[in-house]
């Protein structure tokens, strides 16, 4: 504003008379003017360098910002509004330096946003988790078409790609931001991870895997994210809140990109499940401390030992957490990209909180199986009391008898 100000100004004491104009107008149209005035002004430091003030006056509609400037019958009445527009490269003693230039923008005349031309459509990722197995070989038979052979040694997942991608005009290849092309990463232990699908896309999609699928839950999971295309970028990569920025998103980065989200979504549903066990322990706890009793029957012991077990080695076999990608092995730009995902999403410090709670469920179980054993055993001490006390009765009783047949 105060650089508006400045060149408004400068364009009236240049203009003397353009400022004693009255506010009157002339009430016909008429053809417009326009005005350049070029002033050559010496530099404040160093007398023989100049620079060059130009002043531009374009009659385009009122200007109800500058009350001085209105057309006046003394002129002529070839034109009716003058509006002097000053784009000036004039240091300022307070805000300008001698090489800083000044906009039209700057001096309100910034109508257009500027674009960049490097912006492209945000990638959207969901991943989703709606069983506990997958059968892939079956479902890429009847996916062959779409389906992508792998570039690793890593057999817990597939990649399919529905449609074709645009023409980057990068120089580096095809391209998915604002294309109609969308990928498919299926894992073996449930997982499935979508690139650019719309909406409404979304069901057609999880149904092609549902009939492939095996242990279905009763609640599906769901995580949202974004990746973005940028070209220009001056690094590889680049992390921000909910989304990654790359310089380009091809096939091994969906596969890195995809295993993380992928693990990430089943370990919440394996993490919700342990919660539901600690949970479920302690409220036996509270039980045996208000009532000082113990009533969990040992089959259902053994059910959550099982739970408790399967969990685990779902969690370290099934999902790979510390499988590193050989992906990320062969090329230092994806393992940048697995290294920050994995952060980002907290993998490491997600299996810690559930190592953690599944042995607080170790030791509870652990704790509740020696008290049924006690209880067992002590039913074996009772059982074996009753039998010697029945062996004792069966003893006096033969011996009255022969005392009875004795006396007769």
């Amino acid at each position: 504003m105060r650089r508006a100000i400045d060149a408004h100004l400068k364009a009236t004491r240049l203009f003397p008379s353009l400022s004693s104009l009255s506010s009157s107008s002339s009430s016909s149209p008429t053809p417009l003017l326009s005005v350049r005035t070029i002033l050559t002004l010496p530099h404040p430091q160093n007398p023989s360098i100049s620079k060059t003030l130009n002043l531009h006056s374009i009659t385009t509609s009122w200007c109800s910002s500058i009350p001085g400037l209105r057309s006046q019958p003394q002129i002529g009445s070839n034109f009716n509004v003058l509006v002097v527009r000053c784009v000036s490269s004039v240091p300022h003693a307070d805000t300008l330096e001698w090489n800083e230039p000044v906009s039209c923008s700057e001096v309100g005349d910034g109508h257009k946003a500027t674009v960049d031309e490097n912006a492209k459509p945000s990638i959207p990722v969901r991943a989703y988790f709606f069983s506990t197995s997958v059968d892939l070989r079956s479902l890429v038979e009847q996916n062959r078409l779409n389906f992508i052979p792998p570039t690793s040694r890593m057999t817990n997942y597939v990649v399919f790609r529905f449609g074709e991608p645009s023409d980057s005009n990068n120089g580096l290849g095809l391209s998915l931001s604002g294309s109609d092309c969308c990928y498919m990463v299926v894992f073996q232990y449930g997982s499935i991870v979508l690139f650019n699908v719309r909406e409404h896309e979304i069901d057609g999609y999880l149904k092609i895997v549902e009939k492939h699928a095996s242990g279905l839950l009763p609640e599906m999971r769901k995580d949202e994210y974004e990746v973005r295309e940028k070209p220009a970028l001056h690094t590889w990569m680049e992390g921000g809140l909910d989304y990654i920025m790359l310089q380009y998103l091809n096939v091994d980065g969906i596969r890195t990109i995809g295993s993380v989200l992928g693990q990430s979504i089943a370990l919440d549903y394996y993490v919700r499940q342990v919660d539901g066990m600690v949970a479920e322990f302690t409220d036996i706890n509270r039980e045996m401390e208000t009532t000082g009793k113990f009533k969990m029957k040992r089959k259902k012991l053994f059910q959550l030992v099982g739970k408790a077990n399967s969990n685990l080695a779902d969690v370290i076999l099934k999902l790979g957490l510390f499988e590193r990608s050989d992906i990320a092995w062969k090329d230092a730009k994806y393992a940048q990209i697995w290294e920050y995902l994995r952060d980002e999403f907290e993998l490491t410090q997600r299996f810690a909180s559930l190592d953690f709670k599944l042995k607080f469920v170790e030791h509870n179980i652990r704790f509740l199986q020696e008290i049924l054993q006690n209880r067992k055993s002590d039913f074996l001490e009772w059982l074996i009391i009753a039998l010697i006390g029945a062996e004792i009765l069966l003893s006096l009783y033969d011996i009255v008898h022969r005392s009875a047949l004795a006396t007769l």
